[in-house]
């Protein structure tokens, strides 16, 4: 038996040389190229959805485009620069934000560890706080959407809403943090170079708005835009009216212990904080390094005598509000990302002391 086999190995067959040369085919030779390293990217643009994006694709000089698996398929590529700058669009909401970001950090096709995130999209706005077009930069992102709420007709008598936190018993009552994701604080000196950098810098204006500004009669609802510190709101749910707007002020200020101003609502931004900061956990990005931008498309509430339903028709109607939005991403976020790219050397250890 043993003869017998070794008689076998001694004289392969063609099935032997079959396999040989399928092996041969698949080792790869010495001159078989590496696989690509990721790409260290200096700053990633997030948008949410095309009239967002637009803007930075005409503004950026792309020379590469990166398909990542699990992207949306609408958006399936990162764009990026010579200069490493890129941009990337989630798809709208809590979901594909998400969903979108964490595609990006655990893809391996980038190394995003000394990466400055840009969260850039447009919002509504309090008109106490700003006004279409204003450019706001956020030190609070607060989720309105993880709490209890009573249907207002059910109204416990004395509580202006049917809104408070979950496990609380009283909408003054500062809830936990069980979900981890209720409050986001950005880095106060990645906030304030943003703010420095871009507060003299002049923001598209529409005459369609100027017009429906003057409805306000309180600044700054009624001044041109202008670039402003306030915080945002997060929540799918595309609310508006004078109540819910005071459930906006009370909230904001609730979760962040009377320090939040809230002034922009939108859809997805603690979404995207929570998966920066699961990358950041995982030693994939730094969170110190992230900046949330909205720009206002729509004011929150009405103007005095004027409907809620009739505010948001109105609003619909105003063709210049999302053209400037969106344009004035890029002015507003610019000089950040020029600053970033032209002193490289003073940022990627982290944001220069002055």
């Amino acid at each position: 038996m043993y003869t017998r086999t070794r008689l076998h190995c001694a004289r392969p067959g063609v099935l032997f040389w079959l396999l040989m040369a399928v092996a041969c085919i698949a080792t790869p030779t010495r001159r078989t190229v590496a696989a690509e390293a990721p790409l260290a990217v200096k700053v990633m643009v997030v948008s949410m959805f095309q009239l967002e994006a637009a803007p930075w694709l005409k503004t950026l000089k792309i020379t590469r485009e990166i398909r990542v698996p699990g992207l949306s398929s609408d958006y399936p590529l990162v764009r990026c620069t010579a200069d490493a700058v890129c941009q990337m669009t989630t798809g709208m909401g809590h979901s594909n934000a998400a969903a979108s970001i964490m595609a990006v950090a655990f893809s391996g096709l980038f190394d995003l560890r000394k990466t400055y995130f840009i969260v850039a999209g447009i919002a509504g706005i309090d008109p106490a706080r700003g006004t279409i077009g204003s450019a706001t930069w956020a030190r609070y992102a607060v989720d309105s959407g993880i709490a209890h709420e009573i249907d207002s007709r059910d109204l416990t008598a004395g509580w202006d809403d049917g809104y408070f936190g979950v496990l609380t018993t009283d909408p003054n009552q500062k809830p936990r943090f069980d979900y981890r994701t209720e409050l986001f604080q950005m880095n106060e000196a990645l906030l304030q170079k943003a703010l420095a950098l871009s507060h003299d810098v002049s923001l598209e204006d529409s005459d369609d708005v100027r017009a429906y500004r003057k409805h306000y009669d309180v600044a700054p609802a009624n001044l041109p835009p202008q670039v402003i510190q306030c915080d945002t709101l997060t929540s799918d749910t595309w609310w508006a009216g004078p109540h819910l707007g005071e459930h906006a002020r009370h909230w904001t200020s609730v979760l962040t212990d009377g320090k939040g101003v809230y002034c922009s609502s939108q859809e997805e931004d603690n979404a995207t904080l929570n998966a920066l900061t699961r990358a950041s956990q995982s030693q994939l990005v730094d969170f110190q390094r992230v900046a949330v931008l909205r720009t206002a498309s729509d004011f929150d509430r009405p103007y005095p005598h004027q409907s809620t339903i009739d505010s948001l028709h109105a609003q619909f109607g105003l063709i210049g509000a999302i053209r400037i939005s969106t344009d004035n991403l890029v002015p507003a976020a610019m000089p950040l990302i020029e600053a970033i790219t032209s002193h490289w050397s003073q940022w990627q250890d982290g944001v220069p002391p002055n």
